[in-house]
């Protein structure tokens, strides 16, 4: 039998009710569930995060391949095209030579003296056919009157050459890149220039043009030396402020012409660019050199040198008309011109002829601004009515006091080697006191973009306004090449002065220059 439970126990047991948990474990707990919370959340945004990273590293890389991929593509068909292009250039090249060679075949005929274009064009085949780049080089470089005709025609024949590049290279050795003549007095940077200018339509390919240069390895790197030498010479030549812009507008066509510029000479060919920056065209070579991102500040730097016109024919060129406004840069420019004028009537030095410095100042000043309104369109903005009449007044004045006074009938003057006195016949001549020299010239060139006929550059000593240049070497009336003629007879001859700076072609005199800009 089993035994049966004491209701005392139960009793006893329903007076103690069981242990409650403490607030401490309860706030434990809570925490604890909070900790968790947090960290769950912050592993879920961490996760979420290296998702969204690995997925954008995805996408990058895929565009990436993409990209690759496409750019592989190109370049594959670009070569494609090249490998069917020198196919191309050179069926034209065969086709060239036998041209060539019928035209050598026929060159027996006798070329007369033929003043046409066209007869022009045959004597420089001649030339180019027979790869004579020394006739070629004196031939040109005698006839600087007809550079309308030459330019017009020397492409056509520089393609007859077998190697147009090398042709031209060894025509103009002679003065480039250093002048091997002994009299140097002739100045043949034009002759240097047109032929490089009319070298690259010579060299363009015929299938994917100016993209590619007909220039083999050898001549290309034949031709890297010859500028290397004259940036040698640079040293030699004083620097760049003394180099002769003839010769910096040679080198700079050079490096166009034969694809020779580098990225290490950037900052050189900004300096001889703005120091030659009055030739027609140096804004377009500029943009050839690589300078198109530095423009602006080639501008601002020409302003900053009383270079006005200057600045405003490279801001055409790049158009910047919006941050760099024409008009006012002309305006600034004609009352620096004003102002320099004044400076020279008020110079006591310069008493006998400031009037004379004075108006030719301003005269190439009016001139400048002038042919800048008419080239760009500007007068709407800028009516150029009032300076055309300042122009003709003062063109005026000069006339009226160049008129020569009548010499006195009853006067007779002793010859300066003390010979004896003339006949009495020669007193009464109103002429019997001229020379026989020619008398200066009365034009005055702009004073900057000074060019060749029909927009080709000359190649004036020096520009007109700015005095950071040196006078020129020859600064006569007359042409060095040729003397002035001799008296035959001793008959007294009154001495003209002729003015000293006709060579300059602006009217400005040295001992003036450095003051005007």
């Amino acid at each position: 039998m089993g035994s049966i439970p004491d209701p005392g126990d139960e009793f006893a047991e329903s007076t103690h009710p069981p242990p409650q948990p403490s607030f401490d474990e309860f706030q434990r707990t809570a925490s604890l569930m909070t900790s968790c919370t947090l960290l769950w959340k912050e592993l879920s945004d961490h996760f979420s995060s290296l998702e969204q990273d690995l997925k954008n590293k995805s996408d990058a890389l895929n565009h990436k391949l993409q990209t690759l991929d496409a750019q592989t593509k190109q370049s594959l068909q670009v070569l494609e095209h090249r490998e069917d292009t020198i196919n191309a250039a050179v069926s034209v090249a065969l086709q060239k030579v036998k041209e060539q060679k019928e035209a050598a075949l026929n060159d027996a005929v006798v070329f007369g003296e033929v003043d046409n274009d066209e007869g022009l064009l045959l004597k420089l085949r001649r030339f180019c056919l027979k790869m004579d780049s020394e006739g070629f080089w004196r031939f040109v470089a005698e006839r600087k009157k007809e550079l309308d005709s030459i330019r017009a025609q020397m492409s056509a024949a520089l393609a007859d050459c077998v190697d147009p590049a090398r042709f031209v290279l060894e025509a103009i050795s002679e003065v480039f890149p250093v002048d091997k003549r002994g009299d140097k007095s002739n100045d043949l940077g034009w002759a240097c220039v047109l032929i490089l200018e009319s070298l690259i339509p010579a060299v363009v390919d015929p299938i994917m043009g100016g993209s590619r240069l007909l220039v083999t390895p050898r001549m290309r790197a034949r031709a890297r030396d010859i500028a290397e030498t004259w940036k040698r010479s640079l040293d030699e030549r004083g620097g760049i402020e003394n180099v002769k812009t003839p010769d910096v507008h040679t080198f700079l066509q050079h490096l166009v012409s034969f694809g020779i510029v580098r990225k290490e000479d950037v900052d050189l060919y900004r300096k001889l660019v703005v120091a030659s920056a009055w030739r027609k065209q140096m804004p377009k070579l500029a943009l050839s050199l690589g300078l198109g991102d530095k423009m602006p500040d080639m501008i601002e730097e020409l302003i900053s040198r009383g270079q006005q016109v200057d600045a405003v024919h490279f801001t055409y060129e790049v158009g910047l008309e919006d941050k760099f406004p024409p008009v006012p840069l002309l305006k600034a420019f004609l009352k620096d011109a004003k102002k320099a004028a004044t400076s020279i009537l008020e110079d006591p030095n310069n008493s006998g002829r400031a009037a004379q410095l004075a108006s030719r100042k301003e005269q190439s000043a009016l001139r400048a601004v002038i042919k800048c309104i008419e080239e760009y369109k500007l007068e709407a903005e800028f009516p150029p009515e009032s300076l055309k009449k300042r122009l003709e007044q003062l063109e005026k004045t000069k006339v009226e006091k160049k008129r020569p006074a009548a010499a006195p009938a009853n006067k007779r003057t002793r010859a300066n080697n003390g010979g004896p006195m003339p006949p009495a016949k020669a007193g009464r001549s109103t002429n019997a006191y001229v020379s026989s020299f020619p008398a200066a010239p009365t034009y005055v060139r702009s004073p900057s973009h000074t060019q060749y006929p029909m927009g080709v550059p000359s190649y004036p000593s020096s520009p007109v306004m700015y005095g950071s240049r040196s006078p020129p070497t020859h600064p006569y009336a007359y042409s060095p090449e040729s003397a002035p003629p001799t008296f035959a007879v001793s008959y007294p001859v009154a001495q003209v002065n002729y003015s000293p700076y006709g060579g300059y072609g602006n009217g400005v005199a040295p001992a003036y220059q450095h003051a005007y800009y």
